[in-house]
Parts: structure tokens; sequence; C-alpha cells
């Protein structure tokens, strides 16, 4: 039996106490905190949380794409190799080959100048110097027809300005999946898309890790983006994780007041013709975060000893929780009510 456990794989990837630190003018702040992950092979994870609460920050520090001054300290591992402190040249060859990106904003992702079947080529030959620019050109129509872009051969030599929101999407997409990752980070990949092209991004995502078993890391403030698509969900708030677990206990059995802010602020399938309830306030600055629980002055719970001490994450009924008040919270409206999207 201990012969087995030693047989078993890694995790694809399992972060542990990362932080993340940015200078200022009077020192540095951190704008991740100690966070703990851990995803499976062919998985999708959802990081959900309003801006600023460091869901980003989090994945661009394992892949050293913060910018320079910044300090990230604790042990993030893809299978099993320690990505905090590797050399630069050594990730490099990780990154774009084994771990894909989906930038938040493809616009500015893509160099303007050239032809989007030259960059997606580019990025083939940069990890595999056989391949010719007409191998990797004919390689990025077969890449640009696999996401769906109608017409990839006349696609291929147009620039970037050329193609729609959707579109461009789509093309950061095959970008990413062009040297077959293990692993793809999607950085708010249906922001300011309109709702049927979501959709189907949503839908392509989901395709591409049942066909080519990737797992999948999807960064969103929108709980709804993740409800149909993700295993399990971790929500961040004030750069660390407040609330995680399967997509269903945290959708329906959640346990933090974040968490059912959030839901109370998605839209509903049935128009009940109640107004969504909004949370008041707005997210802590890492340069003047509050002290205890980093929700506490927003929160509808919060008693003392919520301004005093910052909970840790524990297990909470279905869920971990990062609450004083996890256990005792009153019971949820009847999950209809709060979910826009069905699971």
């Amino acid at each position: 039996m201990q012969h087995d456990m030693h047989l078993a794989p890694p995790p694809l990837l399992e972060i542990a106490g990362l932080r993340a630190s940015f200078r200022g003018p009077n020192g540095y702040a951190e704008a991740v905190r100690g966070v703990d992950l851990t995803l499976q092979p062919g998985k999708v994870l959802g990081i959900v949380g309003e801006s600023g609460s460091g869901k980003s920050v989090t994945m661009m520090a394992l892949l050293q794409l913060l910018p320079g001054g910044s300090k990230v300290t604790g042990s993030a591992k893809f299978r099993g190799r320690e990505l905090v402190g590797m050399a630069a040249d050594e990730m490099r060859h990780i990154r774009g080959k084994q771990i894909g990106v989906i930038f938040q904003d493809p616009l500015s992702a893509f160099n303007p100048v050239l032809t989007i079947g030259d960059q997606i080529a580019e990025a083939i030959r940069l990890h595999d110097r056989t391949v010719s620019k007409r191998e990797g050109l004919e390689r990025a129509e077969h890449l640009l027809d696999s996401v769906a872009i109608p017409q990839p051969k006349r696609r291929v030599s147009q620039y970037p300005y050329e193609f729609s929101g959707g579109m461009r999407q789509r093309a950061m997409i095959a970008m990413a999946i062009a040297n077959s990752p293990d692993l793809l980070i999607a950085d708010e990949p249906t922001t300011a898309l309109d709702v049927t092209v979501q959709a189907q991004i949503l839908d392509l995502l989901q395709r591409l890790r049942e066909e080519l078993g990737i797992g999948l890391v999807l960064i969103t403030h929108d709980l709804g983006v993740v409800a149909g698509s993700a295993d399990e969900i971790a929500v961040m708030y004030g750069g660390r994780i407040v609330e995680r677990g399967a997509v269903e206990d945290v959708f329906y059995r959640t346990r933090h007041p974040y968490t059912r802010g959030l839901l109370r602020a998605m839209p509903r399938v049935e128009d009940d013709g109640e107004d969504l309830t909004p949370i008041e306030g707005t997210p802590p600055s890492i340069w003047a975060r509050p002290g205890g629980c980093a929700f506490h002055p927003r929160c509808v719970n919060a008693q003392q000893i919520c301004a005093e001490v910052d909970p840790e994450l524990r297990p909470a009924l279905a869920t971990a929780s990062a609450c004083h008040f996890a256990a005792s919270l009153p019971p949820l409206a009847a999950p209809s009510e709060l979910v826009g999207a069905p699971l």
C-alpha cells in the first residue's frame, strides 16, 4: 500500500504560503498574504474576487511576471518543481510551453505591428527551433481553426486591430495552447465581452480542457463565470483566500459573509422585481488595509473581534472559511433566489 502511494503523481499546481509584496514610498506592502491552493491535472479552479483582491497577482507571482522591485516568498510547485526563485531562463522554458497564459487584455497583449499568425508562430518557434516559419504559420492557422475563428487562412495574415474583441480573445487562447501546455491560466477571459461571446469563450475553454486534459485556473470577478465550469472555487479578499471549497458547496452552503455578498450581487435567472444587493463600501488598498479581518468594515455580521483578529482559513461545515462566525451564520436564502447561472 505504501508503495502505491509513492506512485501517485504530484498535483499539477501546489501553492503554499505564497506572499507577494510591492515596494512603495514607505516600504513594502503585501498584495498576496499567504495563499494555499492545489490543482489536480484536468481540473478547473476558479479564483474569484473584486479588483484588488490579489487574484491576478497570485498567478503572476508564480510565473515571475510581477514588476521589478516586487518580492515573492513561499512555495509554488508545478508538477513538483519549485517555481519561486527559479532561474529566469529556466522559467522561460516553462512559461508559454508547459504553462499557457490568457492575459486580461488581448489588445495590449498582442503586438500591433505583427500579424496574428506571425505572433502565434513565434510563440511556437520560441520553444521549438526545429519548426520553420512556414510550419509555424500552418500550425497557427490550425490553432485559429481549433478555437472557432472563421476563415483561419485569411485571418492568420491579419493584424490584431482587424479582429473583434471576441476574436482577439480566441486568438489569445490559440496562442496560449500553441505548445500544448499542461496548465492554462485564464485571467478574466470574458471581461468586456458581450454575454453571447462570453458563453462561447467559456464553452471553448471547457472543450479544450476535456479534449487536451489541461488543468485550468480561471480568474474572474464574476461568480457566474465559474458556476458552470469550475470544480473548486477559491474566493479572495484583501490578498488572501477567505473561502474555498467545491463549486456546489461555495454556491449553496457558503460560510463567509463576503461570498454571500457576491452571490446576492449576481443577476437572477427569474426577474422577481427585487433590486440586486451590492456590497457596501470598497475593497481595501494594500497600502491602508484595516486591522483584523480585512472585510470587517463592510461586513454586516462584524463584531469587535473582527477588527482585532484576522481569522484563519479553517474547515467550517461544507467549505473552508476565514470567518470568526462561519459556523453560526444565518441560513442562506433559497439557492434559486441567489444564483444567476445554472450549475
